[in-house]
């Protein structure tokens, strides 16, 4: 899957584990890995599972661009 959308990936101290965010998908997605490695592959799992999901008839949201700024209505 070719994708576009941001994978935000941070060591969390608390959690003992990489904590990943997809930020055009609201606070609502979240996943792990104790790796870096395992958290970007359970990431891109997500991913694929969340543009599958809205294929029904929902809008995805638009990705993020580096330098450009994100508009909202």
């Amino acid at each position: 899957m070719k994708c576009r959308y941001s994978i935000l990936i941070q060591w969390s101290d608390e959690d003992q584990c990489y904590v990943v965010g997809l930020p055009e998908w609201e606070e609502l997605c979240h996943t792990h890995g104790k790796t870096y490695e395992e958290a970007l592959q359970n990431a891109q799992e997500v991913l694929e599972l969340l543009v599958e999901s809205a294929a029904e008839g929902e809008p995805l949201p638009e990705p993020q661009i580096f330098g450009q700024t994100l508009q909202t209505a």
